[in-house]
């Protein structure tokens, strides 16, 4: 999430805008090995380098399907303060930003796998 006027926001290259401009990142892993290493590891770095203060992310292939929640960014440390794990089917609420109130349940991710 970031702002509608990004021609304030827009980076020194001219592709996209700054990530000190960014609210939220939400996202849903993609399948493959090689995308979730990715989604997991290398975007969970970076949006805490670039201080990103929440990042939201759906998982359908971490165990039976998680919602994590990483906010806090640690920018020097490339990690993050809080990160808040549950399965599917157990409701978090995003704590902060534009999304504050949130809720992501069964109506998104659907009921606890077995």
């Amino acid at each position: 999430m970031a702002p509608r006027d990004t021609e304030l926001i827009a980076d020194e290259e001219g592709f996209g805008i700054k990530a000190s401009a960014i609210a939220m990142v939400m996202e849903v892993a993609s399948p493959g090995k090689g995308n979730q290493d990715r989604d997991r590891v290398r975007k969970r770095r970076e949006y805490a380098r670039a201080g990103i203060p929440l990042y939201v992310l759906i998982d359908d292939y971490d165990g039976q399907g998680a919602v994590t929640l990483f906010t806090g960014p640690r920018p020097d440390k490339a990690d993050w303060e809080d990160i808040h794990r549950v399965p599917y089917g157990t409701e978090v609420t995003i704590p902060e930003g534009p999304a504050k109130g949130f809720v992501i349940g069964e109506a998104i991710t659907g009921p606890k796998r077995s």
